[in-house]
């Protein structure tokens, strides 16, 4: 089978440099135990499956960072690559943790322009996802003066001054797309709004290279974790863009034949969290995949 390779893809710097910090955090022995990962450093368990044969407890449930710190009484605390807000920065220092933060440069630069504009008496209106983490440490920066839109309904419930200085900023991992279409319904509201998209750079080339790249493919597979957000915005943008039929996929296990029935011309790429290997098994598989012998992934059970 024909498959295209879709570039760039899979680890950006941000994740490259998350996952450099905590494994030099793990092999120095001054640091002190346990190490604790406060929520996951990215989005991908492979990733997190591997930090752990380092020694490194990823805390992960549905609780906030702040509560999570709840279950740490000594030893050291990497605050992952989504940001945390300043309260769990001096929660974890008033606990006497040792902290490492290994929160991406393009996210730090968004927590810093929060304050900014904090500090001049706007309010400003965060364009993300509930439940991810970079949300709650971007609305930490400053409470009471940053609210969280997801979508139109979000948007509707504001009831700010009418006086009020209004700016927009959101997450860096969204879809392009989405979000210049929610920006326009935000300043239909507020025409007088100040925009920051801080949607980052590698987030916003892999969603405009799956979207060309794909142009010649009869499906596009997304390699990467279910609770990945750039790697879901991956499939968004590659389904309503490329308008092309596209599968999310942990591994080369998630692959079935009915996904790849009647395509000559299979196309994939990868979220930002997602190791390389992960990616170049799915590549080699469908690469000798033969559409008229159709066979099952290695190590997968009929």
């Amino acid at each position: 089978m024909k498959v295209i390779s879709i570039t760039p893809r899979g680890f950006c710097y941000g994740v490259v440099d998350a996952v450099e910090m905590a494994k030099q955090v793990a092999r120095d022995p001054s640091v002190p135990r346990p190490i604790y990962i406060l929520g996951q450093l990215v989005h991908n368990h492979h990733m997190i499956e591997r930090l752990a044969e380092y020694g490194i407890i990823s805390l992960d449930n549905t609780a906030s960072r702040l509560d999570l710190l709840d279950s740490i009484d000594h030893g050291t605390v990497i605050f992952t690559a989504h940001g945390v807000s300043p309260q769990v920065k001096e929660k974890a220092r008033a606990k006497g943790l040792h902290c490492v933060d290994t929160t991406c440069p393009d996210v730090q630069k968004t927590h810093d322009l929060i304050r900014q504009l904090a500090a001049r008496g706007y309010q400003i209106l965060f364009i993300g996802r509930k439940g991810h983490p970079e949300p709650e440490g971007a609305l930490g920066e400053a409470p009471g003066q940053v609210h969280l839109v997801q979508d139109e309904s979000d948007l509707a419930a504001l009831d700010l001054p009418a006086t009020a200085k209004i700016a927009v900023t959101t997450q860096t991992t969204l879809s392009r797309w989405d979000t210049e279409a929610l920006i326009a319904r935000i300043r239909e509201r507020y025409p007088g709004i100040e925009v920051y998209t801080e949607i980052c750079q590698a987030t916003q080339l892999r969603q405009e290279a799956a979207v060309r790249q794909s142009a010649e493919a009869d499906v596009v597979f997304v390699v990467g974790d279910v609770r990945s957000s750039n790697s879901n915005r991956l499939v968004d943008v590659v389904r309503d863009q490329a308008h092309k039929p596209v599968y999310l996929i942990d591994s080369v296990r998630d692959i079935r034949p009915e996904m790849l029935a009647g395509a000559r011309t299979v196309a994939v790429t990868a979220g930002s969290s997602t190791p390389s290997d992960i990616t170049r098994e799915v590549i080699r598989f469908l690469q000798q995949y033969d559409p008229e012998h159709p066979v099952l992934p290695p190590s997968t059970s009929p």
